[in-house]
């Protein structure tokens, strides 16, 4: 591990200052991720600003019904907190689905949403990757891309975003509140955080530079059943191949409302607008949920040994969307 220098930040306001006028310097919290990079070397940073003791650490009610979650409140509080197993269950699941309970003990709200590939290659400092080095080459476009994305990728990156939780925020529309060195706040909407690779798969994320997340609002829960499902190698401690957080309101036989988003199969989290289209109105039925799922994966490409994706991304959200219409 590379030198570096420390600051615990006593505000918002000194974090953000801290990081935008220090070349190199990033903010750290639980460290599950950013640690991992520092011993490899793959993230360098020459000065570290811990914010995990900043008063980010509270779920608040809005008056509209819906919640605030600070930046800083852990992955464990999040998942068992009485409000999101009650209004907001996708989001409950998908927490308990990722990592471990030790790693959720640590791992911020804010953190998870920024964590960064795990692609083999990007990992391998012997190894060319566009998201480390730019303008080195993809390695996994002709190597072992089993885990890789299928959806939304480059000739530049193939890696796919790693997070559970994210995947779960973006089908319930969550907004992220960002703040900036110069003390203004922005507003926006997840889908806008997380960036395609392009050309430029270096660059993870919307958020310019000394800029940090504060919290994420979820608005009033959605009408109709939720559900997490997560495809993977193992049962527990292992990303997802494939994952749907899906949320299906229906009534009479007929899809009133349908919002999808899936993970494992993209670089970003993969909201499904089309195949919410789809459903809408639609018979809820095996051949609705059939056609839905198909649709879902007509712009998909596999590179090899990631091609069973495809096949399985289909079935899986087939087998989900059933599942959520024939719940009592």
């Amino acid at each position: 591990m590379k030198p570096f220098t420390y600051e615990r930040a006593k505000s918002i306001g000194d974090a953000v200052a801290a990081v935008a006028a220090k070349p190199g310097a990033k903010f750290i919290s639980g460290g599950t991720n950013l640690l991992d990079l520092m011993k490899l070397e793959v993230e360098t940073p020459s000065h570290l600003v811990d914010i995990s003791r900043l008063p980010l650490n509270r779920i608040e009610d809005m008056p509209d019904g819906g919640v605030r979650i600070g930046a800083q409140v852990s992955n464990s509080v999040l998942a068992g907190d009485p409000r999101i197993r009650r209004k907001y269950p996708v989001l409950s699941q998908a927490l308990l689905a990722g990592a471990s309970g030790q790693l959720r003990n640590k791992a911020s709200t804010g953190g998870n949403l920024l964590q960064r590939t795990r692609c083999y290659y990007f990992y391998d400092r012997t190894m060319p990757c566009n998201k480390r080095e730019p303008g080195s080459g993809c390695s996994a476009l002709e190597g072992f891309n089993r885990i890789h994305a299928v959806l939304g990728t480059s000739d530049a990156c193939i890696a796919a975003h790693p997070s559970d939780m994210a995947v779960a925020m973006t089908a319930l529309d969550a907004r992220i509140e960002i703040v900036g060195p110069s003390g203004t706040t922005r507003v926006i909407p997840i889908s806008e955080l997380h960036r395609l690779p392009g050309k430029t798969p270096q660059i993870d994320n919307s958020l310019a530079n000394g800029e940090m997340i504060v919290a994420v609002v979820l608005p009033p829960p959605p009408a109709g059943k939720q559900v997490y499902r997560k495809v993977r190698d193992r049962a527990s401690y292992a990303f997802a191949l494939v994952s749907v957080a899906a949320i299906v309101d229906s009534a009479a036989g007929r899809i009133r409302d349908a919002r999808i988003a899936m993970g494992g199969i993209a670089p970003k989290p993969w909201r499904l607008n089309e195949t919410e289209q789809m459903l809408q109105a639609a018979l809820a039925s095996d051949r609705t949920f059939s056609q839905a799922a198909d649709a879902a994966m007509t712009n998909a490409r596999g590179f090899g040994q990631n091609d069973f994706k495809m096949p399985l991304a289909i079935r899986t959200l087939r087998v989900t969307l059933g599942m959520l219409s024939n719940q009592t």
